[in-house]
């Protein structure tokens, strides 16, 4: 329990200090237009490749792992086939079905991990997972949703995942692991700090993007923000549950970590990516701080029952 106050806190903490800033107008009318693309173009983009340089490649392949993805396509799938028989769009439906199981695996669940699991290590095959296979593919469909795409040439659209600089940081960590080289510290220090900028950015411009809004679940976007949220907060972990012990005969430990993970929140970077296309981001917003609200009774009870 402590861990989810604890983890919970300090991104509340930093979002209600952009809230304040968007309040204050302290950074301006483009405050948080220039917060997103430091992020996206330069903060993530660092710190997934310090991350992912680092990274043990071979804890992709766990049982434990197979459950998480499982369950992530399954939720992702269910708001995907609304969103086709509603036809809310390529772009607005690939936000949504993002919302609906991608977990906020890092600056969330890690604390948890820590305070909840005992080991910040469960949620790197996560972390990992999101990064090489769910954000190259997402980010390349938006791509390719976007008002330009038509004027782009085959060759353009075919190397869009590999000009996209948070998949192109990505996979550049992960050559780097499989590589078997170690950087030297000149050159890894620099990625490191900028890297740190990445979470704050993130956390800051959501907390702008509040002021202003309305409580979540209201409005144009109520249909795929309760359905995206409610896919995060409570079919995702029933899902990863039934799969983790049905399909999979996890023990009781293994169990509890699937659930625990599967029950995070919407990470705040989907949030990031929205805005940067300017797809979704109202949907992204809302449905995000939905699950975030929803997620402390789900881990609380999660943890009681399973832990």
């Amino acid at each position: 329990m402590d861990g989810v106050i604890t983890g919970f806190a300090i991104i509340a903490t930093v979002i209600a200090t952009g809230y304040l800033l968007g309040r204050r107008g302290s950074l301006g009318e483009n405050g948080r237009e220039v917060l997103t693309r430091l992020a996206f173009h330069v903060a993530t983009p660092a710190l997934l490749f310090v991350t992912l340089a680092r990274a043990d490649l071979t804890v992709i392949f766990s049982p434990s792992l197979l459950a998480t993805a499982l369950a992530t396509f399954l939720s992702a799938a269910v708001f995907i086939a609304v969103g086709a028989v509603r036809r809310w769009g390529v772009g607005r439906t690939t936000i949504g079905a993002l919302c609906s199981a991608y977990v906020n695996a890092g600056n969330l669940g890690i604390p948890i991990a820590v305070y909840v699991l005992g080991d910040a290590s469960l949620v790197a095959p996560v972390l990992l997972f999101q990064q090489l296979v769910l954000t190259p593919v997402a980010l390349t469909i938006l791509d390719q949703a976007g008002a330009d795409a038509a004027r782009r040439t085959l060759r353009q659209r075919l190397t869009t995942p590999f000009r996209n600089p948070v998949v192109f940081g990505s996979l550049g960590g992960v050559a780097v692991s499989a590589s078997g080289w170690s950087p030297p510290g000149a050159l890894l220090e620099p990625a490191i700090l900028i890297g740190n900028m990445a979470v704050p950015a993130v956390l800051l411009a959501f907390g702008i993007s509040l002021r202003g809004s309305s409580f979540p679940g209201r409005g144009a976007e109520r249909g795929p923000v309760l359905l995206s949220a409610g896919l995060k907060s409570l079919a995702q972990p029933a899902i990863a549950w039934l799969v983790a012990a049905g399909l999979f005969r996890l023990d009781a430990t293994d169990q509890l970590n699937v659930v625990v993970i599967a029950a995070l929140p919407a990470a705040q970077n989907l949030f990031n990516y929205a805005a940067r296309y300017d797809i979704g981001a109202r949907l992204a917003r809302e449905s995000i701080l939905l699950s975030t609200l929803l997620s402390v009774p789900v881990l609380t009870v999660v943890a009681a029952l399973l832990g």
